[in-house]
């Protein structure tokens, strides 16, 4: 039944084992089956309207998988782009998610999330897809991450974004020319460029 199941839901799009209950509807498994599975410890409920196959081989986490589910578009960012990056020693309490300013960001139960809505062009900047907890996601890259900590350093802490700057100039390859161009669509060049300069 296990294997029937997932071979339904790899049919109908679904990845590393987790599906909405649409996608479970378009693999040919209705909600009644889908919540039978549950009850039987089959599936296992991650957040509202998201399922994961228990023990699935490529089964991610299921935070992250509920996130790639209910918010696709959403992008991992400042606290939690830095914990991924390396660049914090702060252990995020929350996944803090940037959506654009007019997204539709459906109510999460499980996991706890921040939202931070960006206009157009923050919002696009620096994105790279990685896999996070086994889930493909989107996160901004380190430079844009640091740019937007210093933009939001009156809510994350201007500490915070300074121990990620300085970290991140310590490494082989740093680009201090492209941490300018993040903090120039962020708009914060003239906050972060003698904190930059004090590094070079």
């Amino acid at each position: 039944m296990r294997q029937t199941m997932q071979n339904k839901l790899t049919a109908a799009g679904c990845h590393s084992g987790t599906c909405t209950v649409g996608e479970a509807r378009r693999g040919g498994i209705s909600p009644r089956s889908l919540y039978r599975l549950c009850r039987s410890g089959q599936v296992a409920r991650v957040s509202r309207g998201v399922f994961q196959i228990t023990g699935a081989p490529d089964a991610g986490s299921p935070d992250y998988a509920a996130i790639a589910k209910r918010v696709p578009d959403g992008v991992v960012c400042l606290l939690s782009a830095l914990y991924h990056h390396d660049l914090t020693t702060e252990i995020p309490r929350e996944i803090h998610l940037a959506v654009s300013r007019d997204a539709n960001v459906p109510r999460l139960d499980y996991p706890r999330i921040r939202v931070f809505r960006m206009s157009e062009n923050p919002f696009n900047a620096g994105i790279e897809h990685k896999v996070i907890g086994g889930t493909k996601l989107r996160i901004y890259s380190p430079e844009k991450t640091i740019a937007d900590c210093f933009k939001y350093r009156n809510s994350r802490g201007t500490d915070v974004a300074v121990e990620a700057l300085k970290t991140y100039m310590t490494r082989r390859g740093r680009k201090p020319g492209l941490i300018l161009d993040m903090a120039r669509v962020c708009r914060v060049e003239k906050i972060m460029r003698p904190y930059l300069e004090a590094l070079v």
